[in-house]
């Protein structure tokens, strides 16, 4: 039986185009890998910077804030562990797709090369070649009878390389399936782990609710404090940026308190500072975001609303703020309280770093990406470390996770 020339133009193609399919799944595979560890070692770095023993056990609502990114960080890397597992699904169905055609070109490949040499073998004397040729009817004929002798044989060395390299390209792909079925049912069995663990941690926030409701009015009020404390800085932040914009513009004889006046060097730095949107460093070495920006909805009462003007980051107790961008000082904030913030300004871009306990930069200093800023405060109440981020650009604010890396 011989493959008809439509079928090998068929399995040709499929030949090529498979290994391009491998290649871009096993790409997009390594994306989602990398994904899912980065995930896992932020429920890590959670689990010790959010659930530390040494935290006060009285601290609910802070609890129930820390449990709350924890669940979300948790239902992520469900999220992406499926789609690891359905994209191995899918390379082990092309792969078993792969198998079953190679074995059918297989076959016939065997099939026509038995032909081959059964024909050979009829025709194997040196005297039925002779007499082949001598027979021609003229010379011409002769010389293309020898060429069909010398091709005939190339053509029978050709398949029996073909069914060998079919053959080993089989096994191969035998070796990744088997690869594949293990690496999926251990993907699978690693997200049957973390449902089971995120189930606990779903009942222990209700059961936090439970405890923190019994109080309602204790935790109301710290709420309230708490919002009324965030709207207080926010106004402060906001004042000393305009103050800071309108004493850099008039010594320049403008008159703006909502947008700065860029000299040359000013526009190159804003510039720069635009072009590394979404690559800019985390204003820390190591920590946990555990607070997004933007507006959110109370985890106890749905019904209020809180405003983050910056991303909340969760850190070890000592760690210093660094410079997200090279700029300069352009004003020290600091609290009642005892807390301090430091803004710098990056051409018409300004960040701030706020809730530090010191400062190890002064008003005027220029900057280097990564330098320390100061040291962040720890609360000795419940003995956490947060950072309070924020970036602008002149008075607008911006949502510093589009502007981090992987923030």
């Amino acid at each position: 039986m011989h493959i008809s020339r439509l079928h090998k133009g068929l399995l040709l193609g499929l030949l090529v185009f498979l290994p391009y399919l491998g290649i871009s799944q096993s790409s997009e595979q390594k994306v989602l890998e990398a994904k899912r560890a980065r995930i896992q070692k932020e429920i890590k770095e959670m689990n010790r910077l959010l659930f530390q023993e040494k935290k006060e056990k009285g601290n609910v609502l802070d609890q129930l804030e820390a449990l709350d990114q924890k669940i979300n960080k948790s239902q992520e890397l469900i999220k992406v562990t499926n789609q690891q597992a359905n994209l191995l699904n899918r390379q082990i169905n092309a792969n078993v797709r792969k198998i079953s055609k190679l074995r059918e070109e297989l076959k016939a490949l065997k099939e026509e090369y038995a032909t081959l040499i059964q024909k050979s073998y009829q025709n194997k004397t040196d005297e039925n070649r002779i007499m082949f040729l001598l027979s021609a009817e003229n010379f011409f004929q002769a010389f293309k009878r020898l060429q069909y002798i010398k091709q005939y044989t190339k053509y029978r060395k050709n398949q029996g390389e073909q069914i060998v390299a079919r053959t080993q390209e089989l096994t191969d792909l035998n070796k990744d399936l088997v690869a594949q079925r293990k690496i999926k049912d251990q993907l699978v069995q690693e997200n049957t782990q973390v449902k089971n663990q995120l189930a606990k941690e779903v009942a222990s926030q209700k059961d936090l609710l439970k405890s923190i409701r019994s109080n309602e009015s204790k935790y109301a009020k710290i709420i309230s404090d708490k919002q009324k404390e965030s709207k207080r800085i926010d106004r402060e932040i906001d004042r000393l940026i305009k103050s800071a914009i309108a004493s850099s513009n008039k010594k320049t004889g403008g008159k703006s308190s909502s947008k700065f006046e860029l000299t040359p060097e000013a526009k190159l730095i804003a510039n720069n500072f635009s072009a590394n949107k979404g690559k800019l460093i985390w204003p820390v070495e190591k920590g946990v975001k555990s607070q997004g920006y933007g507006l959110y909805a109370d985890k106890l009462y749905p019904g209020i609303k809180h405003q983050n003007n910056g991303v909340t980051i969760t850190t070890d107790k000592g760690e210093k703020a660094r410079a997200i961008f090279e700029g300069e000082v352009i004003e020290i904030m600091s609290l009642r309280t005892g807390q301090k913030g430091v803004y710098v300004r990056h051409g018409n871009y300004i960040s701030m770093y706020f809730n530090l306990a010191s400062v190890y930069v002064k008003k005027g200093d220029k900057v280097k990406v990564k330098e320390s800023i100061g040291e962040i405060y720890t609360n000795a109440l419940n003995n956490e470390t947060k950072l309070k981020f924020y970036l602008y650009q002149n008075t607008v604010k911006l949502n510093p996770e589009q502007w981090i890396y992987q923030m």
